[in-house]
């Protein structure tokens, strides 16, 4: 078998594109349908935003475990079984009759899936390097933004013909079509001499290497905060948008993807600039964007002001800065982790789930007839996220 290094074609970002991508789609394919869940399987809308809470903890804790496992086994083997029982438990989704059977589920495929998130990053940052691996990790990042943008509409139209259990069905078919992809287009991008030893010990080693950089712990605080801040928009957005504003599903779909396109072009215009300005830069334009749609948001619902027109306008500006926050928080971040690229990607994927995990809940603890508690947790977590990047760019001048 040739040992020879892959090249980053544009052919293979594409595809670690859509591998990253299947997580988001995951997550707003079926986010119109939630009301729609609640009520065929008699269960409140908290526990129904369990499934999004709990498979945002899946993706975390499997990237946590499945990123140092490619540090050792290589990158390939364990993309490949990842999809595998991530398409499985796609499937056992569509014919479930609880709401406690589809939370586990949930849970399996956020364990699972965490493989196209966590080995993306770490094949691209394997085969790139300083600007390059900016620009690489923005294109793959704008490959994932077109998910928030299609999928709540494909999941709209899919809920509209053949109600929650097709749209789940859609998934299950994705699931299956990205498992085929990886293993026709990924190679193996870990050379067998640059693993690292297996072991407990060898696989907790760069953690805790990590976690004491104060460079690399800001950077990551900073991506995974503007993480919490969208997500907690996005699992409030269907009550807020259908039962607050009275759009209906399909109005509510369209509206949701006209916000996230700002994650789509922030992650294009930060692979042309990011290059040439510094991805220190471009981190510090993210950062301002998503204050500027927090506080936008708090500001329109103390007020009692929130509109259609306002809440996508806050959205567009919210989204667009978290997609230039979380690609240059990250290229940054992954520079420093060196050779434990794959434990480093799964420390900062692991701290987005779980924080955005966390989060999920609070937006619907006052029920569903107030915007409050999403806005609320939107702003305070895009503070705390341009805390940590301003902490991030001093020390990183220092």
């Amino acid at each position: 078998m040739s040992t020879a290094q892959p090249r980053l074609t544009p052919g293979l970002l594409a595809a670690l594109g859509l591998l990253a991508a299947v997580s988001a789609v995951a997550t707003d394919l079926y986010i119109p349908s939630i009301p729609s869940i609640a009520s065929e399987l008699h269960a409140s809308a908290s526990s129904v935003q369990l499934t999004l809470s709990l498979f945002f903890f899946g993706v975390g804790l499997g990237q946590l475990l499945l990123g140092p496992l490619s540090d050792s086994l290589g990158r390939r083997p364990v993309l490949l079984a990842g999809f595998a029982v991530f398409a499985v438990a796609g499937i056992a989704t569509v014919f479930v009759q609880d709401v406690g059977t589809l939370i586990a589920l949930r849970l399996l495929q956020g364990l699972s899936g965490a493989v196209g998130i966590v080995l993306s990053r770490a094949i691209a940052a394997d085969l790139s390097t300083g600007d390059t691996a900016v620009r690489a990790l923005s294109l793959i990042a704008m490959v994932v933004g077109l998910g928030p943008m299609i999928a709540p509409v494909l999941g709209g139209f899919a809920h509209r013909l053949w109600d929650w259990r097709g749209v789940l069905a859609v998934l299950a078919v994705i699931s299956t079509l990205m498992l085929l992809l990886a293993w026709r287009r990924v190679p193996e991008s870990l050379p067998v001499e640059q693993r690292r030893p297996h072991g407990i010990g060898a696989a907790l080693r760069p953690f805790a290497e990590l976690i004491r950089d104060r460079g690399f712990v800001a950077l990551t605080l900073a991506f995974a905060l503007s993480f919490t801040a969208m997500i907690s928009y996005i699992s409030a957005s269907p009550f807020i948008g259908q039962r607050i504003l009275r759009m209906t599903p399909i109005e509510y779909a369209l509206s949701f993807a006209a916000g996230a396109s700002a994650l789509l072009i922030a992650n294009l215009v930060n692979a042309r600039l990011a290059p040439r300005v510094g991805p220190g830069r471009m981190l510090a334009a993210g950062s301002g964007l998503l204050v500027l749609g927090g506080l936008g948001m708090l500001t329109l619902v103390l007020m009692d002001a929130l509109t259609i027109p306002g809440f996508v306008v806050c959205a567009f500006a919210l989204t667009g800065g978290t997609g230039l926050t979380m690609s240059n928080a990250s290229a940054l971040a992954l520079a420093r982790a060196g050779r434990a690229r794959g434990s480093g990607s799964a420390l900062i994927g692991t701290a987005q789930f779980a924080l955005g995990g966390a989060a999920a809940p609070l937006v619907g603890l006052w029920g569903e007839t107030t915007a409050l508690p999403m806005a609320i947790t939107v702003a305070a977590a895009a503070a705390l996220s341009t805390v940590c990047a301003v902490r991030a760019t001093i020390r990183r001048r220092g």
